[in-house]
């Protein structure tokens, strides 16, 4: 039995069983997300590691993300989405369930490998999947509901430490492995679903391997400046989070367990940001909003080092949070519109490289950066940064 979306001629309703599988494995795939950065008081204890050390250990997942970006995304349209879901998910369990057994830095770090890979082998699959079931008009709100899933489950993690390991007191391999049996019902929910959301014409096309001229139609000008864009933002926002616990631990002087809550608290709002963002990406155009919202991110996030006390740098901290939330939609729906339907999981498994590369290269650099000059320096160099990727996103990328 497989169960698909509800179609009104040739779109999907938006509350389909199709979107809501991708939503929901999106909570489970992002669960484990930022987990080990919120632990990272604890393991710089137990292991006795350096804020270089923490940046390596930071900086290696994404370097194995990297990796495997390209070929998930071909096998993506090559083998279908069904299939490369449930492979993300037999991933991610074996990587918690090593990492609730680690006993050294070595041991823990291929365990959290296995576990960002995961994340790769299903982005591709699961965008492509819920792109190709919406029409243009309707793919930012669906997007945005899918976002949804992915914002939650990235306060999940922060939010597990806090509650498990600060108010139950459980150790912090047992916060892998409680999280390691959801999994498995990400793999049932996926069962269930359809095998390709595609319209009859587009199936035989999407399982066809790109060949170079097929690689070049997708890079245009306006693609590979976009993916420049993406890989600025995700290297300025990984300077922060992979950090931000600590920071709050070390200079705000917040406990581990009000640490994680602000921490999972800035992306936890992303449950009402990302369909909110949605619909408004398809109300005011995708790149309108997009650099709209982001200068504001930007100028709440200044604006949060210079106030006086915590509490007005947890809001304005947390409010940066959801505005960066709002523009998800947006974000993804302008990859969409970028690439071509039958390489979509290409486009996507391109979409993501950016990040996964500067997501080795920024907790490395922000754990000298935080050494040399101390942890507002992060925040400093992560503004300007971010504004560099602005001024390219509103100069050369064209969605039209």
């Amino acid at each position: 039995m497989q169960v698909g979306g509800t179609r009104e001629g040739n779109a999907v309703t938006i509350l389909s069983y199709g979107l809501i599988v991708m939503t929901v494995t999106h909570v489970l795939t992002h669960a484990f997300g930022g987990i080990h950065t919120a632990i990272f008081s604890v393991l710089r204890d137990e292991f006795r590691l350096t804020l270089q050390q923490l940046g390596v250990l930071a900086a290696v997942p994404p370097l194995c993300q990297a990796l495997f970006a390209i070929p998930t995304g071909v096998l993506a349209d090559r083998i279908g989405a069904k299939k490369m879901i449930v492979l993300s998910f037999i991933i991610a369990t074996l990587g918690a369930f090593l990492a609730s057994q680690a006993t050294s830095p070595l041991m823990f770090i291929s365990a959290i490998c296995l576990v960002y890979v995961n994340t790769t082998v299903y982005h591709p699959a699961s965008y492509s999947y819920t792109t190709k079931l919406f029409t243009p008009k309707d793919l930012p709100k669906a997007i945005g509901i899918h976002g949804a899933g992915g914002t939650l489950g990235h306060a999940l993690g922060p939010l597990v430490v806090s509650v498990l390991i600060g108010v139950l007191a459980f150790d912090w391999r047992q916060v892998y492995f409680v999280l390691a049996w959801p999994m498995i019902m990400g793999i049932v929910m996926t069962v269930f679903v359809k095998n390709e959301a595609v319209d009859e014409g587009d199936a035989a096309d999407a399982v066809v391997q790109p060949d170079a001229r097929d690689l070049r139609r997708l890079l245009t000008p306006s693609l590979v400046m976009f993916l420049v864009f993406s890989g600025i933002r995700m290297m300025a926002g990984s300077m922060i989070s992979t950090f931000s616990v600590l920071y709050l631990q070390d200079v705000k002087l917040l406990s581990i367990a009000d640490a994680s809550l602000v921490a999972s608290s800035r992306t936890l709002f992303g449950i009402v940001a990302a369909p909110l963002g949605g619909y408004m990406a398809a109300k005011f155009g995708e790149k309108r909003w997009l650099l709209h919202i982001l200068a504001l991110s930007y100028l709440l996030l200044s604006l949060s080092l210079i106030v006086p006390s915590v509490m007005g740098f947890i809001l304005l901290f947390i409010a940066s949070g959801f505005c960066n939330t709002l523009v998800m939609a947006a974000r993804s729906s302008i990859m969409a519109r970028l690439s071509p339907k039958q390489h979509r999981g290409l486009g996507y498994a391109l979409y993501f490289l950016p990040g996964s590369v500067m997501g080795a290269v920024a907790p490395v650099l922000a754990g000298v950066v935080a050494s040399s000059f101390g942890f507002d320096a992060i925040f400093y160099m992560s503004i300007g940064i971010s504004v560099l990727g602005l001024i390219i996103l509103k100069v050369y990328v064209n969605v039209e």
